[in-house]
């Protein structure tokens, strides 16, 4: 008709910008739907998925099947046991979930809290202040002290201070406080820190090194498994602080969780974790 122009160019471009509109409002809409500045976890609602290293006898290990309260480890045939699975399956079943434990190496489990890989790390780790300044944490779970584990009948198994291993070849695990109270030792000779305890285990019997830095359970937990390991408690030992020799449960910053573990963890009596500790010792295979 005469007197009426249609743009179909304009009509295009309209409905194009609307769509981009539309998609647009749809991504912010999802990013605000997934983010959780609180409890950054991809996990599942129903479950709580809890990272250790399963190598740390006796508060957690690795075994091959479900004898004495084992839990499946996830995307492994394995199992994992001991204290720290046994403090896990008590915060699960307060909090109404799953128990899903992820077996992870021990540099590796900060960056899998943060990143929402797993909810929570129960792995005998300290509250330091270091540690503190990028995850938070609950009250304390277990309190222990400072030995050395060393070879039975050797030359050290009679030491009563720290100084007595003056010119001993001493080592701890990666990133932990054990291995920064070594300096405390005169003349000792530091050996580079190692991935776990079972290959500090090796290193000892093997005569790489005459002892290395632990804390009491796992001591107790060598000299079971071994024969040929002891372990030397102190007279005049390690300057430490509480926040070194505690444990508790690594969460992110700001968690939804940390209110209700603290309120599980309280009603857990200290003859409890005692009996669930001693219990652990006894299970633990003989091989950890």
């Amino acid at each position: 008709m005469k007197g009426f122009s249609f743009n179909y160019g304009v009509v295009i471009r309209k409905k194009v910008s609307i769509l981009m509109a539309l998609a647009l409002l749809a991504v912010v809409l999802l990013t605000g739907c997934g983010s959780n500045s609180k409890n950054p976890s991809t996990t599942d609602a129903g479950t709580f998925k809890v990272g250790l290293e399963a190598g740390y006898a006796p508060f957690n290990w690795t075994q091959m099947d479900d004898s004495n309260g084992g839990v499946k480890i996830e995307g492994n045939p394995e199992y994992a046991g001991g204290y720290d699975v046994e403090i896990a399956k008590r915060i699960a079943e307060g909090l109404g979930k799953e128990l899903v434990i992820v077996k992870t190496e021990w540099d590796g489990l900060l960056p899998a809290l943060t990143s929402g890989t797993i909810d929570a790390i129960i792995a005998g780790m300290s509250p330091t202040a270091e540690r503190a300044e990028s995850i938070d944490f609950s009250d304390n779970y277990y309190k222990s002290d400072l030995v050395m584990v060393v070879k039975k009948g050797g030359s050290y198994e009679g030491a009563t201070s720290i100084q007595d291993f003056n010119g001993a070849r001493i080592t701890a695990q990666l990133n932990t406080f054990h291995y920064t109270v070594i300096d405390q030792i005169q003349g000792v000779i530091k050996e580079t820190a190692m991935d776990n305890f079972p290959a500090m285990r090796v290193a000892l019997e093997s005569g790489i090194i005459d002892g290395y830095v632990s804390e009491r359970p796992e001591g107790v937990s060598a000299s079971s498994a071994n024969e040929n390991f002891t372990f030397v408690e102190f007279s005049d030992g390690f300057v430490t602080s509480d926040e070194d020799t505690a444990i508790a449960v690594g969460l992110v910053k700001g968690s939804e969780l940390t209110e209700k573990i603290n309120e599980i963890l309280a009603g857990i009596s200290e003859e409890e974790r005692q009996s669930i500790m001693d219990n652990a010792i006894k299970n633990q295979p003989a091989a950890q």
